[in-house]
């Protein structure tokens, strides 16, 4: 299935993409290191690097997915959260893509944040632009207007009419088996001309998993060939029922301490780490705090390794990218801090490989079912 991907950064999405059997016909991105990161790493995609208002989607012929992260930052909870505002909403791009495009199916990925109530409409406005891409807004340029101009067209047409069933799921990357807490909201749309019979993805893992694995019959300590903690520090045992959490050791097994001349790509040591109030790193024993890119710089305690003795260091890029879930042979191009910046944008690859393969499946159902229409 041929898929169009929006906003790649260095591919997490992308990679989710292709195992779950999409092939895409373009890829989609600004930033000249990230492209180059895709480049190296799938030098037979096909990379437009450049501002996506720029870009012609009529001329790249068919697609079944379009998909893609638009930029984080207007809604961030560790940025100014001007949402609209903010010259980075690439949401109305993303419509548009739709629009022109026609896909089958869509999936757009984003912060959590953007499901605060001081959000609420902004997000209404993007499902009705996702449900009903051939009307065309205002660009963001009055959204009151336009989300009321939305409301009375999709309240005198009626659900039904509308092109594309349009939902929005929040999901923690921990649940999928990313040794991660990582929030993220998702998208999802289906064009109306079948039925698919699509559920977002339950979850794989879990919290309570893992704290019988510690606490109960004690399988994670004698998986890592480690003795258990002392009985007085057993609180609860917790109960299984799914795969266990991913934690950070279970991310780093057999990486070995970041060293100058490792032979594993990006493995190298960056000083300066230090703890402070809020930034205190992330533990051993637990799925770590979510990485993050930092506008100005790498932030301090989302991409450090805190040890039990209260010593701290940074995440090497390798470290980074084991705990997003990319393969070892996947290598970042650019600085320290740029290789550190993809991976705090990018989609962790299996939460990626999750939502990606559940739509694939519905479409392949549904084309089975009623043959693709185009």
């Amino acid at each position: 299935m041929r898929s169009l991907e929006l906003f790649s950064g260095a591919g997490g999405l992308a990679l989710g993409l292709e195992r779950a059997g999409f092939r895409p016909v373009a890829l989609v991105e600004r930033n000249r290191d990230a492209c180059a990161t895709l480049r190296r790493n799938r030098p037979k995609w096909n990379v437009l690097e450049g501002d996506i208002r720029e870009v012609d989607f009529g001329g790249l012929g068919k697609v079944e997915l379009v998909a893609g992260g638009p930029p984080c930052q207007p809604f961030s909870m560790g940025g100014k959260a001007r949402g609209h505002q903010d010259q980075r909403d690439m949401f109305p791009q993303a419509a548009r893509a739709v629009r022109e495009l026609r896909p089958r199916a869509f999936v757009f990925e984003n912060v959590r944040g953007l499901l605060r109530p001081a959000f609420q409409e902004y997000v209404e406005l993007i499902l009705l632009r996702l449900a009903w891409p051939e009307i065309v807004g205002n660009g963001d340029a009055d959204p009151a207007a336009e989300l009321a101009m939305f409301r009375q067209h999709a309240k005198a047409r009626g659900a039904d009419a509308a092109a594309y069933r349009v939902s929005v799921h929040a999901a923690d990357a921990a649940d999928f088996g990313v040794p991660q807490r990582r929030h993220r909201v998702f998208f999802v749309g289906f064009r109306q001309d079948g039925e698919t019979g699509w559920s977002f993805p339950a979850p794989t893992h879990s919290a309570a998993a893992l704290k019988h694995a510690q606490f109960g019959d004690l399988s994670y300590w004698s998986d890592h060939r480690l003795s258990p903690p002392a009985p007085e520090t057993r609180a609860g045992e917790g109960k299984p029922g799914t795969h266990r959490w991913r934690t950070v050791r279970d991310a780093l097994r057999g990486l070995g301490p970041p060293a100058a001349g490792s032979a594993l790509s990006g493995h190298f040591p960056q000083p300066g780490a230090r703890s402070y109030p809020g930034h205190t790193g992330s533990p051993l024993d637990a799925p770590a705090k979510a990485l993050k890119a930092g506008a100005h710089g790498v932030p301090g305690g989302e991409n450090m390794l805190a040890f039990p003795d209260g010593t701290v260091r940074y995440f090497s890029v390798r470290e980074s990218a084991r705990i997003q879930t990319f393969p070892d042979d996947y290598h970042f191009l650019g600085s320290w801090s740029e290789s550190m910046r993809q991976l705090g944008n990018a989609v962790p690859v299996d939460l990626a490989h999750a939502v990606a393969a559940s739509v694939a499946k519905a479409l392949a159902k549904r084309e089975g079912n009623h043959g693709s229409r185009g």
